[in-house]
């Protein structure tokens, strides 16, 4: 979760082995083509898969034969290669074989639209449409590329910028964190007069204002996000790419481990970290970790955690959001098909004239709502989801409506899930932490976990730390508390691990009907329903990886990480917390699971080394 320029990756790149859904698509056109033919179809176009923003660039070369690229700006994928072209009258298709997806169509007489399906598994229709800007003939003296550094405790984010006008003399630009894989990020409200410019980038609430230089090669100013930081920007005359992500390494498999030595595996798997990485003792960094394997229980902790210290397991809070709507199924309360609008308050959204989004589109992330509501603007960046209460979700549902696209594919929505949990609270007439106490924690007995936290607890509660290891504030999370809410231990993570692990064993504490029908709840959760990325699919919230059998769920707010996974084949399962967010290499708190499920199977595991 989360939405910050600096800071965007805990909710873009919370994922660091993941495929990219949309990884931007370098493309040649295998068969030749006639000059005219190939040139009205040469130009920039823009699309939206759901809610990913793409733009194709298609150029005519010298033999007559069309090549471009296609990128997915809001995962800052640029580049890769597309194949397999045909193209043959107005029929065009590709394959996009690093994502084992194809786009299949048609080209418009005018070469202004192409109209087709991109089909990654299950068809979605994508439709490109020609950029109809006319820039100026006389660009403005602030037109151009631009490029700043913005300060963020011990590291700089790189920031570029677009500026153009068109013929009626209006500014447009867009702004990348080419650091964070933030790409062409919308400006909004852009201004120029004399040598006064500024903007706005409402995607991440922020906005910049400031001057030109004399020479007109320099823009000094200041960026404002919830606090004022210098950010000065130089004239360049090409643009930069995000770096690409470091290759993977892998350690040597070893025998499967087991409770029994785990942690001595894991320590010594760690320490160039604990020496000088992510775990050094400047940092003020700490892991917690949990494993299971065929019953047998086993927590530790590392650098500056302890066994018992609380950390904040964000996104990972969207699976106990998707039990609670397990067991309310099983209890009779709702249908997973029926429409979240019916659970609202009355008069809350119009009911739409086709199809609705319903509970299980939430729940397995296929609703077509997108990951952050337009209506988000935190006065505090430090705490942003504190002040967005239901008032402001349902007033941008009401804008938004609920109504189910065609062919809704796999969209990670906080949002949504904010909406889910929220909708069931309403439904069951109490808020959502005592819903989520009555429905899971005291059934399993997990009394270390809560939203929030008791005094003793809060004693326990770990210092969180951003990505640059400065110290970030807590998040406390009132309509999104659905999506990445809770605070847990290690111990209690592994007690929730362990009852999705087996949940025909489970013997839940207590005799009410909550703690009765939640064995059969947590099977119904992990049934596959829908397909996810990257040849991956989802049950209720969790992921599952047909190459591995893991289901798994990660997590990140402003200054935690974490990861849980568990195998039912293989009877094993873990949880790893951090109090420390997503960095610029991505997920550590991923890579130490990833690492941790990995030792577990006795396969080569990736490495944790720098």
């Amino acid at each position: 979760m989360g939405a910050m320029l600096p800071g965007t990756g805990t909710s873009r790149r919370v994922l660091s082995r993941r495929l990219l859904f949309f990884a931007a698509l370098g493309c040649l056109i295998q068969a030749p083509l006639a000059l005219g033919q190939a040139g009205t179809l040469a130009g920039d176009y823009t699309a939206k898969l759901n809610e990913l923003r793409l733009q194709l660039h298609l150029k005519v070369e010298g033999s007559g034969k069309l090549s471009g690229t296609l990128d997915s700006l809001d995962q800052g994928a640029m580049g890769l290669e597309c194949a397999d072209f045909v193209h043959l009258g107005e029929g065009l298709m590709f394959a996009v074989p690093s994502v084992h997806g194809t786009w299949k169509g048609t080209v418009s007489p005018d070469g202004k639209t192409l109209t087709g399906t991109w089909n990654q598994g299950a068809p979605m229709p994508l439709t490109f449409t020609r950029d109809t800007f006319v820039p100026a003939s006389k660009p403005s003296a602030v037109d151009g590329l631009w490029l700043g550094k913005l300060g963020t405790g011990n590291a700089t984010l790189r920031v570029q910028l677009h500026v153009r006008s068109n013929q009626a003399g209006e500014e447009f630009c867009t702004g990348d964190s080419l650091d964070q894989h933030a790409m062409a990020m919308e400006c909004a409200n852009v201004k120029f007069a004399g040598d006064k410019f500024s903007f706005d980038i409402p995607v991440v609430h922020g906005h910049w204002e400031g001057t030109l230089g004399a020479d007109g090669n320099s823009l000094t100013g200041t960026w404002n996000q919830g606090t004022a930081m210098a950010l000065n920007f130089t004239r360049e005359t090409s643009a930069l790419s995000p770096d690409p992500p470091p290759a993977a390494v892998f350690d040597a498999a070893l025998k499967p481990a087991g409770p029994g030595n785990i942690a001595e595996i894991i320590r010594t798997d760690l320490a160039d970290a604990l020496a000088t990485g992510e775990l050094a003792p400047a940092t003020g960094s700490g892991l917690a970790i949990g494993v299971v394997v065929n019953g047998q229980r086993r927590v530790f902790s590392i650098g500056a955690a302890k066994d018992d210290s609380i950390f904040e397991i964000g996104s990972i809070t969207k699976t106990f959001t998707a039990i609670i709507l397990a067991q309310m199924v099983e209890q009779g309360k709702v249908r997973l098909d029926q429409p979240v609008r019916e659970l609202l308050p009355v008069g809350t959204v119009a009911k739409p004239q086709g199809a609705e989004i319903t509970l299980v589109d939430l729940a397995t992330q296929h609703s077509g709502l997108p990951r952050m509501p337009d209506n988000f603007k935190p006065a505090d960046g430090g705490n942003p989801y504190v002040d967005y209460h239901a008032a402001q979700m349902y007033a941008f549902l009401a804008e938004k409506g609920v109504g189910k696209p065609e062919t809704p594919g796999y969209l990670y929505s906080n949002f949504g899930f904010g909406l889910l949990g929220e909708a069931l609270a309403v439904r069951a007439g109490v808020p959502y932490e005592k819903l989520l106490r009555d429905e899971i924690l005291d059934p399993l007995g997990m009394h270390d976990t809560a939203i929030t936290l008791s005094g003793s607890q809060q004693a326990r509660f770990l210092p969180g730390h951003t990505g640059t290891h400065g110290p970030a504030h807590a998040w406390d999370l009132d309509a999104f508390a659905g999506a990445g809410g809770i605070r847990s231990t290690a111990g209690d993570m592994l007690t929730y691990v362990e009852a999705n692990l087996r949940p025909e064993a489970l013997k839940p504490a207590g005799k009410t009907g909550d703690a009765a029908t939640l064995p059969k709840a947590l099977a119904d959760s992990h049934e596959l329903r829908a397909d996810a990325f990257g040849g991956q699919r989802i049950a209720l919230a969790w992921h599952y990886d047909p190459a591995t059998g893991n289901y798994w769920h990660n997590g990140a707010t402003g200054g935690y990480s974490s990861y849980a996974f568990f195998n039912p084949k293989e009877n094993y399962g873990g949880v790893v917390l951090l109090n420390t967010t997503v960095g610029k290499e991505g997920s550590f708190a991923d890579r130490v699971g990833q690492h941790l499920a990995q030792r577990l199977a006795g396969t080569p595991a990736i490495s944790l080394a720098k």
